[in-house]
């Protein structure tokens, strides 16, 4: 018996079966880790690469076979568009290959004379786009995967949809500002661009939504009932407690968006979730499943309380925990209920979405994707689909510390004085970095779970330095920085270190006390190990205590090494690709 549900353009089972043959063709070795099916009719589950764990998906439907489906959709969508290795430095092996990103990539030398981006990046409205005030450099598009600098900026070739002209786009600059939005897979190209395309309408109109305050109006009780399926789920809820509304947040028929928002009493809780989709039944079921993607009913009375301030929100994975007064009863809304649905083909679904951006006058920029096996893409619309704004470009771009990597993963092997420790902490503050990120983050490393390299944020690493260096009142300053921010990620043993320190510091910076007859009571209190590790860290004989040193061949972290292995996968796909 074969599976049909609105919006897809195979039966599940056949869906399932093509992708699960696949990923096992390229040699991936994918698990079910996880499965919630909370209420009825609203199933989610986690799946994720056995042979490296950090790359997993979830997802949602209103069946097993459905919410499977979905996440090795989105499995195929995170694969195809190398969104599992956005953040990470791939070594300099993979920089120097053939290629780096795809086949069809594209080079373009930066001059550090003029450093200025070359001409045959973007196009005229692109460029407009991202660099506004010309201050835009050559050397800020380095891609932070290939961090190669003298091979110059990499850029990949979208489809302009508008005339059909292919313009090449900085990787670095799609590292910087979508994440995974505008990422999509599906059985057909066009049934993967309309999940793309309705995710960029999803995100954009639901910000505009939030920070605009615009009042919704409620999806009437005559057209839910048109759809039992959800209805049995939203009453399932309901009856556990947690009472559902429905709203129409297509802007008076013009997107197809549509909000549910769950009210948890026990928590004072506020939980919006948006989705779209041409179909509006597809879109509201997407909405409900959404609520609970990953979730148990007992994981809805863990979210902070809604603040009475429309200014906040929070965003939890695809839900937005919201204000109460955003969503609360009104005698008048922004727009009326309009009974929309743009049900088609996938040709005709898709036309309407894109109909939708030209009204806007936007370019949608798409590049597609299929070396797997499966129907992929990503689309780009300039001013829709940025999940961060495009000052980030030039004020935290993630290639920030490119040319600091060799040097910050060496530190802990690194034999330098005093001098040379003071002279890394003055380049830190140079460099403006926030003492709460963390240093694997900005060098693009995995690291081990539960490992010093993972809870390592530079205030931290600025602690470290002082220390090498001697200077024990910075130290004590960022050793309590560390305690008080960092606490919480920190493990047991790194937690104990740390209150010894700031207690052996405060020792050692008292001149009318002798640390050493003070010895053998630390020890009893805080353990014979962990005092030689602080009071070793102070005396300059213990350095960088808890971090393995390392180099750019990334050889001596084994979650970085299985993250390599699962990308040479990939690798050799698209080489024997026709891309």
């Amino acid at each position: 018996m074969k599976t049909f549900i609105p919006g897809k353009d195979a039966a599940l089972e056949e869906t399932i079966e093509r992708f699960q043959s696949q990923l096992k063709k390229q040699g991936f070795n994918i698990e079910e880790a996880s499965w919630q099916n909370p209420v009825a009719n609203v199933w989610s589950v986690e799946i994720r690469d056995v042979d490296a764990p950090m790359n997993f998906t979830s997802g949602k439907g209103s069946s097993e076979k459905a919410a499977l489906a979905s996440a090795l959709s989105k499995f195929f969508e995170r694969l195809s568009n190398n969104d599992f290795y956005t953040d990470y430095y791939l070594g300099n092996d993979i920089a120097e290959s053939e290629f780096v990103h795809y086949p069809n990539e594209k080079w373009f030398p930066v001059s550090l004379e003029e450093n200025l981006p070359p001409e045959e990046i973007l196009d005229e409205r692109l460029t407009q786009f991202y660099d506004p005030t010309m201050e835009l450099l050559g050397t800020d598009l380095i891609d932070l995967q290939s961090s190669n600098m003298e091979r110059g900026i990499c850029c990949l070739p979208f489809e302009r949809q508008s005339d059909k002209e292919t313009t090449y786009i900085p990787m670095n600059i799609i590292s910087n500002l979508y994440e995974s939005n505008g990422i999509a897979a599906g059985n057909t190209k066009a049934g993967a661009r309309i999940q793309g395309l309705a995710e960029i309408c999803e995100h954009a109109i639901r910000n505009r939504i939030i920070t605009e305050h615009i009042r919704l109006p409620e999806i009437p009780t005559q057209v839910l009932n048109r759809f039992p399926g959800i209805q049995e789920s939203i009453s399932a809820l309901k009856a556990e407690g947690f009472p559902i509304y429905c709203y129409d947040a297509s802007l008076g028929g013009k997107y197809p968006v549509i909000c549910v928002i769950q009210l948890n009493q026990q928590s004072n809780s506020c939980l919006a979730s948006f989705s779209a989709h041409p179909r509006f039944e597809v879109a509201l079921e997407r909405s409900v499943t959404k609520l609970l993607q990953g979730r148990g009913l007992k994981d809805l009375d863990v979210f902070p309380k809604a603040p009475f301030d429309n200014e906040e929100a929070h965003f939890i994975n695809s839900s937005v925990l919201v204000s109460w007064d955003l969503f609360k009863e009104k005698e008048e809304t922004d727009y009326k209920f309009v009974d929309w649905n743009f049900s088609g083909t996938s040709k005709e679904e898709f036309n309407h979405l894109m109909a939708i951006f030209e009204q806007e006058n936007t370019d949608v920029y798409i590049a597609d994707y299929d070396f797997l096996g499966v129907d992929c893409c990503r689309i780009i619309v300039p001013g829709w689909s940025e999940i961060y704004p495009v000052e980030k470009l030039i004020e935290a771009n993630n290639n920030v510390a490119l040319e600091l990597r060799e040097t910050l993963l060496a530190l802990p092997t690194t034999e330098w004085d005093s001098e040379q420790y003071a002279e890394m902490y003055c380049i830190l503050e140079e460099e403006r970095l926030d003492d709460r990120n963390y240093l694997s983050e900005l060098i693009g490393l995995v690291p081990k779970a539960d490992s010093a390299w993972q809870t390592l944020c530079i205030g931290e690493l600025k602690c470290l330095l002082a220390l090498a260096g001697g200077d024990l009142e910075l130290a004590l300053e960022y050793a309590n920085w560390s305690i008080e921010y960092n606490a919480s990620s920190y493990s047991p043993e790194r937690t104990h270190f740390f209150h010894c320190l700031i207690a052996s510091l405060a020792f050692a910076l008292d001149e009318e006390r002798d640390p050493a007859q003070c010895k053998a009571e630390f020890e009893r209190l805080y353990g014979k190990d962990t005092v030689t590790a602080a009071w070793g860290s102070i005396e300059g004989t213990v350095r960088f205590y808890g971090l393995t040193g390392g180099d750019l061949s990334m050889a001596q972290f084994p979650a970085h090494q299985q993250l390599l292995a699962s990308y040479q996968k990939l690798q050799k796909a698209k080489a024997a690709s026709e891309m």
